[in-house]
């Protein structure tokens, strides 16, 4: 008895204590401060959790088989009159207030806002979507390149758009990999010898390097330091293997092709390949050059293959590629730690290159996240925003024929006291991102408002489809994200075949 009489001492004493606390907390020393809880904050995001995690639920009903209807022979022969890229389409039977219905509001919760993709364009993606009508007259292979920093980090987001895109239109394979990724992806593992370096520029440009041919992978990687080769200089040995695992599903594993992009050596290198244990080719790599290309073909049963290079000095690789001949091909391209903001230290050329021979039709660029924290007043979020406008504006002329899509950033939320709550500029970054990326003619998509708006985040995390770093996604979440994404790209794509039809 004595213990509940002084327990309930105890916490009326706190709770008294947590309302005339100064809000601001005690500052002790300059470093030192004391906070107190309010409970008032304690609860203050419930009625946000409800409509969130509606809006998780809505996903989970999405129609995710896109039903696919044929156009007219008749419509077919007019689209390939009107473009030389219009020859061909697929109907996708999409209700654009699918998920809107699935979500109820109330006055005392915020709205969520499922947004569209925008763009002061009629249609936002139209050479992308022209690229995957002509797919089945004029079969070949058309790329999606998905750049980002670590929010999609180990294939998240990407993984989802390259299983649809290729399950709706064609194509296998995992697309373009980098020797030394940053976190170990799910659907491919790299083994290298020892002595490989990698160079990048997308988050500072590396030093060591006195050019600017990274690639459209931006970095690249080599397996002798730059210096002054010889005819006395030794000859270097190295080798790496790549494997494609069953967790990526069959379509994956299912590639016929690995091609591999390299330049700029000094002097020829030979190179060894094996498909399993099975050599295919021994020859030279060609020496100089900031693009060169050569194709090995696989799929003899082994999803292992090896390279083993003998020279004096080392390529540049600018990675290499698992893919088939016809299709879409989907690039993950994740930067940890990039605020996007490097393609100008980039040789134009090569990039021009490099997009038209990988036939380039869409490039998404999700960015923002890691700029975030530094920003202190609408200022900075007006100036980053134009570094990306600029960015924007030297990749629209380094791949005219592709289409754009930027991704705003998501929640993120700072700890203040015991609450997670948005970053205080977020709302003002993503609007002045959304201004820059409209003026410039291409199209936008509003993760935060997609993911429930301001204060989502923790929901996310309490509902596990965010981490506890309360910035990233986890997988389902990031599965969750891509549902959206990608059934906002279709609804555009079918409106855009029922204006052709």
């Amino acid at each position: 008895m004595h213990s509940l009489l002084i327990g309930f001492f105890v916490f009326s004493l706190l709770g008294i204590l947590s309302y005339v606390f100064p809000k601001d907390g005690i500052h002790l020393t300059e470093n030192v401060s004391l906070f107190f809880p309010n409970p008032i904050n304690l609860f203050a995001n419930q009625s946000k959790a409800t409509n969130v995690e509606k809006l998780i639920e809505a996903v989970e009903k999405i129609d995710t088989t896109f039903k696919i209807e044929e156009l007219p022979l008749e419509t077919l022969k007019k689209i390939a009159l009107e473009s030389p890229t219009d020859s061909n389409s697929e109907l996708f039977d999409l209700d654009s207030n699918q998920i809107d219905t699935e979500i109820e509001n109330n006055s005392s919760s915020p709205k969520i806002l499922l947004t569209n993709i925008q763009s002061k364009n009629k249609v936002p993606l139209k050479k992308f979507f022209d690229a995957l009508i002509n797919l089945k007259q004029n079969p070949k292979s058309i790329r999606v390149m998905h750049y980002g920093d670590s929010q999609i980090e180990g294939d998240r987001i990407t993984d989802y758009l390259r299983l649809k895109f290729q399950g709706q239109f064609g194509g296998q394979g995992p697309g373009l990999l980098t020797l030394m990724p940053v976190t170990p992806s799910v659907i491919n593992k790299i083994n290298l010898s020892e002595g490989w370096n990698y160079y990048n520029v997308f988050t500072s440009k590396d030093k060591r390097v006195n050019h600017g041919n990274f690639g459209v992978l931006a970095g690249f990687n080599r397996f002798a330091p730059y210096k002054k080769i010889t005819d006395t200089s030794s000859i270097l040995t190295a080798s790496f293997s790549i494997t494609t695992t069953k967790l990526g599903g069959s379509n994956a594993m299912s590639y016929k092709k690995l091609r591999l992009f390299y330049g700029g050596s000094k002097k020829k290198t030979w190179c060894e390949f094996y498909d399993g244990p099975a050599l295919i080719s021994a020859d030279s790599l060609a020496s100089g050059g900031f693009l060169n290309v050569h194709d090995y073909s696989v799929g003899n049963g082994s999803n292992t293959h090896w390279f083993k290079f003998k020279g004096k000095d080392s390529p540049d690789f600018y990675g290499l590629s698992l893919e088939s001949d016809q299709g879409v091909m989907v690039d993950n391209v994740a930067m940890r730690g990039s605020s996007g903001t490097f393609f100008h230290h980039m040789n134009k050329d090569q990039m021009i290159t490099f997009y038209n021979y990988l036939n380039v039709k869409l490039i998404i660029l999700q960015f923002g996240g890691n700029a975030l924290p530094a920003i202190t007043d609408p200022q900075m979020a007006e100036n980053y925003a134009g570094y990306i406008k600029y960015q924007i504006a030297t990749l629209k002329k380094m791949a005219p024929n592709s289409s754009m899509l930027f991704i705003g950033p998501s929640d993120m939320s700072m700890k203040v006291g015991t609450e997670y709550i948005t970053y205080p500029l977020l709302e003002t970054l993503r609007n002045e991102l959304k201004k820059v990326v409209l003026e410039s003619g291409c199209a936008f998509y509003d993760m935060y408002d997609s993911m429930g708006g301001k204060n989502s985040m923790p929901v996310w995390v309490d509902e596990r489809m965010a981490a506890k770093d309360y910035i990233h996604f986890s997988p389902q979440g990031a599965r969750k994200i891509a549902t959206l994404l990608y059934a906002e790209i279709i609804k555009e794509y079918n409106l855009y075949l029922k204006s052709k039809n």
